[in-house]
């Protein structure tokens, strides 16, 4: 399901590093970390009619994933605040929006891996676009499984939000091949990560069960949707769960900021028992229902 173009995004205005410019001339420095090393971390946020969503915990975890890399002069958070309110206000933008918010570890004095080369502190790039949601969230999608396995702790930890999303790249290339939407990712062990770009729930005999997060990345709706169904009194369990589970769950749902709730449709050839059930619908509402109420509004 390739998202289409919006002309309106044409001529867009991007925050670069504490400028507003055009989005054809939008860019940083060859000797920008992001650049030499995918070495940046990042987050989507959605824009509603009310705010953003969930402002407060995606910067909580930029901020805690720029900590564990070991980023120097770190922007604030009123920095950035300010930065993402001048870059809507830039683009009349207050709705169905996504904001690709970037922070590197900075430009380098010269080429080379070694942190002790970025003196000049980090980059900051907002990036806001108009775009729906990216999947149809009645008719669902496909999948397939992907040979290419999610990243461990033991390789490089899921809990920091890095740029370097090359395994991801490679399973939706996998997915692209195949002619489905998206790519499930196992562990080293062969449970069930997440997909390529977002989490996975699944249904069975009434309990909503999902892999911990260990391997998946920790996503901030992933978390809100084990919040509600904990909140509303829906059995909820994170364990390991392998993919025979998944092919014969009841429901199959994936959770992200561009997306919200997708059900999945099928799993490697093999159709979901229920698209868009009882559980997912459930949880779907409930979901809607706490979004206007943790949108933090940033503009006057």
């Amino acid at each position: 399901m390739l998202q289409k173009f919006d002309p309106r995004n044409e001529n867009i205005l991007v925050h670069v590093n504490g400028q507003l410019v055009p989005r054809a001339e939008a860019r940083v420095s060859v000797f920008d970390s992001s650049v030499q090393g995918g070495d940046a971390v990042w987050e989507g946020l959605r824009v509603y009619k009310g705010g953003i969503f969930c402002l407060d915990r995606h910067l909580n975890r930029l901020f805690e994933s720029a900590h564990a890399l070991a980023f120097q002069n770190v922007p604030d958070r009123e920095t950035i605040v300010n930065a993402i309110r001048e870059t809507l206000r830039a683009n009349y933008m207050d709705d169905e929006v996504h904001i690709r918010l970037t922070l590197t570890r900075g430009e380098k004095i010269t080429s080379g891996m070694d942190p002790r080369l970025n003196i000049r502190g980090c980059s900051l790039i907002v990036l806001a676009e108009w775009k729906p949601l990216v999947y149809d969230n009645e008719y669902g999608i496909r999948v397939i499984t992907s040979s290419v396995r999610r990243n461990g702790p033991q390789f490089l930890d899921s809990k920091i939000h890095h740029n370097n999303l090359l395994n991801n790249i490679l399973a939706k290339i996998q997915a692209n091949v195949a002619g489905v939407d998206a790519a499930i990712m196992l562990d080293a062990n062969g449970f069930v990560a997440e997909l390529n770009d977002t989490n996975l729930f699944m249904v069975k005999d009434g309990t909503v069960l999902t892999p911990p997060a260990d391997v998946c990345l920790a996503g901030i709706t992933r978390g809100i949707v084990i919040e509600l169904c904990k909140q509303h009194g829906i059995p909820i369990v994170e364990r390991n769960l392998s993919l025979t589970e998944f092919y014969n769950a009841d429901e199959v749902f994936a959770t992200g900021t561009m997306g919200e709730l997708t059900p999945v449709r099928e799993i490697d050839g093999r159709p979901v028992k229920y698209v868009c059930g009882e559980f997912t619908a459930r949880i779907s509402k409930h979901f809607r229902a706490f979004i206007p109420a943790n949108c933090i509004s940033i503009l006057p």
